[in-house]
């Protein structure tokens, strides 16, 4: 498989929201809380694709979207876990197309996304990991944190 690599542009926001939909759906989540969840994400994140808070990459095989990851930096207190400096790397929509799994596209696509969050600063990287995507997580150094949540 011949992959080519490219930033994500202002019009993958179809292709951003599709991603995060099959993501959703593949963890398991009720349709009806998908479809309602994209409506607010497609408001959320169109502005910010137009002003760069969100970035990322798309994977493409013969000009076709193979996957794609979103990142973002985070202004965040500095912490135990990062004392000297303030920047937080945020990963989200990690996605592969499902005929294209098990070809180590998700692997890239962090290797791309990590390499993107550091050169912009950040010393610590955050995720929400799926069980399907713990496995390559694990693999590549991650490690789970206590984060805790709460609705209000």
């Amino acid at each position: 498989m011949s992959l080519v690599e490219r930033e994500i542009r202002t019009s993958d926001l179809d292709l951003i929201c599709h991603h995060r939909f099959e993501m959703f759906r593949d963890i398991g989540e009720p349709l009806e809380n998908i479809e309602a969840m994209i409506v607010e994400f497609r408001k959320w994140l169109n502005p910010r694709l137009h002003n760069g808070e969100y970035f990322g990459f798309i994977l493409e095989e013969s000009g076709k979207p193979a996957g794609g990851i979103g990142l973002s930096i985070i202004d965040w207190a500095p912490h135990v876990l990062h004392p000297k400096d303030h920047l937080r790397g945020y990963i989200s929509n990690v996605y592969v197309e499902h005929h294209c799994r098990r070809q180590g596209i998700a692997s890239r696509l962090m290797a791309l996304g990590e390499a993107e969050l550091k050169k912009r600063g950040a010393s610590l990287i955050v995720l929400h990991a799926s069980d399907a995507g713990r496995e390559i997580y694990d693999k590549s150094g991650w490690k789970q944190s206590s984060e805790m949540i709460k609705h209000v």
